[in-house]
């Protein structure tokens, strides 16, 4: 009966590990004030989408910034939609980079001579891949803005580049993805980048 139960949390567990979606390295650059004496982790902010043009406050932008907002929560600070101390200025950017295609047949040809005799080859190979090689680039920036002064004390941004159409490439996954990665460690080394898998 103990083996039994054991088996099937193994089994359910492993069915679980098929739902965790692969995602590629985030590049994150962060700058603070820390070495002015500016605290981090303490007081309210609240989440605003910043840049240009209508894009960037469209609905395209809430995962980002409610991923924003979650890790904002996560290193200390209290979320306040008015009179905030903080503001969490975020600015996403999504480009879609296109590869060049190749045929999906390639030939290659060789041949030899010796001394002990001569021959040829043929070589034939077959990409059985997907047709689309375009993938897409996801930036997240964030400013974190005193308000009393108007100074910021924080920025940071990062970068995931995902397979178009893959689940990484989403705006829910990218978003979790960038802004998990993009805290990590908060505040972070001022100018450092780092390289999160």
């Amino acid at each position: 009966m103990m083996t039994r139960n054991r088996l099937i949390s193994l089994a359910f567990l492993m069915i679980l590990s098929g739902c965790v979606v692969p995602t590629g390295p985030v590049e994150v650059t962060r700058f603070n004030r820390a070495a002015d004496g500016v605290a981090y982790g303490t007081g309210t902010f609240a989440v605003a989408a910043s840049g240009d043009g209508d894009a960037v406050q469209g609905l395209a932008t809430s995962p980002y910034l409610a991923a924003v907002a979650r890790e904002m929560q996560r290193v200390g600070y209290t979320e306040k939609e008015n009179g905030s101390e903080i503001s969490a200025e975020v600015r996403v950017s999504v480009t879609k980079i296109e590869r060049a295609q190749r045929s999906p047949v390639s030939v290659g040809v060789g041949g030899s001579t010796g001394s002990f005799g001569s021959g040829i080859g043929l070589g034939v190979g077959i990409n059985l891949g997907s047709g689309s090689s375009s993938q897409i680039n996801t930036i997240l920036a964030v400013r974190l803005v005193r308000r009393s002064d108007n100074l910021v004390v924080w920025e940071g941004n990062a970068s995931q580049t995902a397979k178009a159409g893959s689940p990484a490439a989403q705006p829910g996954i990218a978003a979790s993805k960038l802004a998990e990665a993009l805290f990590k460690g908060f505040p972070g080394v001022s100018g450092e980048s780092i390289r999160v898998p």
